[in-house]
């Protein structure tokens, strides 16, 4: 198993991975609008992606992160925005070394910090979570104001 920093060479395997991660929030899209939507992303520097590879280099899962400014610690810190790891892959260890690769990074860049949200019946996900140390945050609401309409 190995996990490293996305580049764009790294799309053609991100994309299908990407695809399946829409898919399972019940959001498709066709693969040539995940891949414009992730190669900018990657190219500017905008997201940080992380790809897990299983021992024969076979793409199988990815974390994607973003960076914001946490107000109330006056400091840096990551969104965790996007965990997927395809269903043959899981229990095999690769969500848990992607989760792992974005605390090393968020320490390595001195963040305060990772937040993120999950379906609130993704329970494998926040088994996970709550057991590499994250804690559900009960001070505080997430709201959404769609601007698409």
């Amino acid at each position: 198993m190995s996990v490293t920093l996305a580049t764009t060479a790294d799309l053609d395997d991100l994309v299908p991975l990407f695809s399946g991660y829409l898919d399972f929030y019940e959001v498709p899209a066709p693969h040539s609008a995940i891949r414009a939507f992730l190669q900018p992303r990657i190219e500017r520097g905008e997201s940080t992606v992380f790809v897990a590879r299983s021992i024969d280099g076979l793409a199988v899962g990815f974390v994607q992160l973003y960076p914001f400014f946490a107000s109330l610690s006056l400091q840096p810190a990551w969104l965790v925005s996007d965990l997927y790891v395809l269903p043959a892959a899981r229990r095999d260890g690769y969500g848990e070394a992607l989760m792992n690769a974005a605390r090393a990074h968020g320490e390595a860049t001195g963040a305060c910090g990772l937040m993120l949200e999950t379906a609130k019946t993704n329970h494998a996900g926040q088994a996970l979570y709550e057991r590499l140390g994250y804690r559900r945050d009960d001070k505080f609401y997430t709201y959404w104001l769609d601007l698409s309409a």
